[in-house]
């Protein structure tokens, strides 16, 4: 991973803003196992380099560890795996000129890294998975897409809304957390899908079967914080996991197949999807009913994600 954050923090040597207007804040996770070879990769920047040590592993540590350290008026959340490109602070610092008021944030695009082979699984996780830009019509995000991988809010308003919830919400299910706390004091989360950044990470099934375990554990702790809110992915898998079982066929047809083709597409990525779902129900319904993650790995791999 020291490698991609090199890459990561290259990235930021050749934004189109002057080194001088941003700083970049790393939030060393607690369980960091080579605290050096991050010093190493962040030496000698363009730029100016603040430190942030998490108290505790986790997203929500890390994240907020960061927050606190940041002097800037605009703090931009991101993570070490995902590469912006060049004009990635300008637009985020131009849409917040647009839209000055306090509680306007801005989300920008995270697609797969081009030098990645993206598989039909990665395509599915990309239809309201992993992330739902898809279904954003517009510029109005909405709460539910605060996407803490590429997305700017103004420090005073972070400052207002407090903390990532370290204690119930370690990883998985912070950012939402924390976007429903801020809708209530009326955060307003536009997109700009110009603002991107690559996220250099593969991601493969049978790594999700580990990460839905989790998934699990950390959305009955948010519908357990929010009985208000419908628990999204269990309901997901629990309809797959009631349907017979998945024929199959589509997803040997959907690397050629793409689901704008009429009358077809649809019906081929129908099928990956149930595939996809039924494959992953089991490992996420198991974990909600034992309130457990079998994934201490998964935790140690994903928690490093930093500002």
């Amino acid at each position: 991973m020291h490698q991609v954050l090199r890459r990561v923090l290259d990235a930021y040597d050749r934004q189109d803003l002057p080194p001088a207007d941003f700083e970049v804040v790393l939030a060393v996770d607690a369980a960091e196992p080579d605290l050096p070879a991050v010093k190493e990769v962040a030496a000698g920047r363009s730029y100016p380099v603040r430190w942030a040590h998490a108290e505790r592993p986790g997203l929500s540590a890390n994240r907020n560890a960061g927050r606190r350290a940041a002097q800037a008026p605009i703090v931009l959340f991101t993570d070490n795996d995902t590469i912006p490109h060049p004009d990635l602070l300008r637009r985020h610092l131009d849409r917040h000129t647009e839209h000055p008021e306090e509680e306007t944030a801005v989300l920008g695009l995270v697609r797969w890294a081009p030098e990645l082979e993206v598989t039909t699984f990665m395509k599915w996780l990309d239809r309201g998975i992993q992330f739902d830009y898809p279904n954003i019509r517009g510029t109005e995000a909405g709460w539910g897409r605060f996407y803490g991988a590429n997305v700017s809010v103004k420090r005073a308003f972070a400052e207002r809304v407090g903390d990532f919830d370290e204690e119930h919400l370690p990883y998985g299910y912070e950012d939402l957390d924390w976007s429903y706390r801020a809708s209530r004091l009326g955060l307003r989360v536009l997109f700009d899908r110009h603002a991107v950044v690559d996220h250099l990470r593969e991601m493969t099934l049978e790594f999700w079967k580990r990460r839905a375990a989790r998934v699990a554990v950390s959305e009955r702790a948010f519908t357990r914080l929010h009985p208000e809110l419908d628990p999204w992915f269990h309901r997901l898998f629990t309809d797959a996991a009631a349907q017979p079982p998945a024929s199959g066929r589509g997803l040997k047809l959907a690397r050629w197949v793409p689901p704008w083709v009429p009358l077809v597409g649809p019906r081929v990525w129908s099928s990956v999807d149930l595939s996809y779902r039924q494959a992953l129900a089991p490992h996420f319904l198991e974990a909600w009913e034992s309130g457990e993650s079998d994934g201490p790995d998964l935790s140690e791999r994903e928690a490093e994600g930093g500002q």
